[in-house]
């Protein structure tokens, strides 16, 4: 299970012993642990504070279990319903999955704390009888083998990594998803999933291969915000923002939120949400004239497997605001991935950038989407957006 920051001392209660601060969540297995930890962290650093945890299993993408989540076109499935329960003052504040977070708030919502990210990257999650096999990677699937995921991003580079497979819509918490997957004669011979979620649950030992930037990980890009928790609180609830901002603990907790900001900062300037094949990594340095580990120079493409039937362009980018002086200076690398559905195209770019502030975050994720799109991820972008029947057509996720 993915850890969090020790609690510590945030000085004078900000609220009243008397009230009690309502917690909002989704209702699923996931959602409660997590929620559950939040409880207990507040709970830990706010004895003489009631809090008590209100799940819901309202919001459009829990309601409907059978729309693959592309043909939704919203930017809030996870979320609506609890925004509103804020906003008529029935929550004091919800606790998300970060990833399911529209980059955009509704109006008098804002972000409070980010934190508990530990493990940001996918995972392969074979069924048992694959595994019996000795199978663990997605290159060692044979052709027409069928892999299933409800994401389109997961999907994009899939067709573009590993087009010997096919790729199936697959709905569902993730203790449905993994019955589903060890269905005696079923279809699928994997899932790809967040690592962070199969931790949370204890399922570690179902996770066969990890899924990551680096070269012997696949060369595979996260969503962004990946593997943290979101607290969504009310604009100008001050008190609740102290207790928010508390939790997250010490230079590593400031990294967390500015991580957050400059991801969600690329992918609001793209317009995306989670039904856009977009992917990031970051990475922070404290030496600024070192290149990040694992940069591609310009032209270098990111796989060999199929290199000949693909178009892919990368560029790398490089910007080192002005720092501070001192030698414990934050950077923050960002690369990121836009690929067309089909996975025949896509276009990449990295940023380095010194990071000071939650301005430097935003600005950092700005000047990134810029790079993506002066490379042509616009047009890829575009068309998803002009004509978002090919996915279906194309066979869903």
């Amino acid at each position: 299970m993915a850890s969090f920051p020790p609690t510590q001392s945030s000085g004078p209660n900000p609220t009243s012993p008397s009230q009690t601060l309502k917690i909002g969540t989704r209702s699923s297995a996931l959602a409660m642990i997590q929620t559950n930890t939040i409880h207990s962290l507040l709970t830990a650093q706010h004895p003489t504070l009631a809090f008590s945890i209100h799940p819901t299993s309202t919001n459009p993408g829990d309601t409907d279990k059978q729309t693959a989540l592309y043909a939704f076109n919203a930017k809030a499935l996870w979320t609506s319903e609890l925004e509103l329960h804020l906003l008529e003052g029935k929550l004091d504040l919800i606790v998300h999955c970060l990833k399911d977070m529209p980059t955009q708030l509704e109006k008098g919502c804002a972000l409070g704390a980010v934190l508990g990210r530990q493990e940001r990257r996918d995972c392969v999650v074979m069924s048992q009888r694959r595994g019996k096999e000795g199978v663990r990677r997605l290159g060692e699937l044979r052709e027409g083998e069928v892999v299933g995921t409800s994401s389109v991003r997961r999907g994009a580079q899939l067709r573009r990594l590993y087009p010997h497979l096919v790729i199936k819509d697959v709905r569902g918490n993730v203790p449905t998803r993994l019955r589903k997957l060890d269905d005696e004669g079923g279809e699928f011979a994997c899932l790809i999933l967040a690592a962070a979620g199969i931790q949370r649950l204890g399922l570690a030992e179902r996770i066969s291969s990890i899924l990551g930037r680096e070269k012997e990980e696949g060369e595979w890009y996260a969503a962004v915000g990946q593997g943290a928790l979101g607290i969504e609180i009310r604009e100008g609830d001050e008190k609740t923002k102290a207790l928010a901002e508390g939790l997250m603990v010490g230079r590593e907790g400031k990294r967390g939120m500015w991580e957050a900001l400059a991801e969600r900062s690329c992918l609001r300037t793209l317009e995306g949400g989670c039904s856009v094949p977009i992917g990031v990594d970051t990475q922070w340095e404290t030496d600024p004239t070192q290149g990040s580990p694992g940069d591609r120079k310009i032209g270098e493409d990111s796989t060999d497997e199929s290199r000949d039937a693909r178009e892919h362009t990368t560029n790398d980018t490089t910007q080192i605001a002005q720092s501070p002086e001192s030698s414990g200076e934050d950077v923050l690398t960002m690369h990121a991935i836009v690929v067309s559905l089909d996975g025949q195209r896509a276009v990449s770019a990295s940023h380095r950038q010194s990071i000071t502030s939650g301005e430097d975050a935003e600005d950092c994720g700005f000047r990134m989407a810029q790079a993506l799109v002066e490379m042509g991820a616009g047009d890829i972008l575009k068309e998803i957006t002009l004509n978002r029947q090919i996915i279906s057509e194309q066979g869903g996720a």
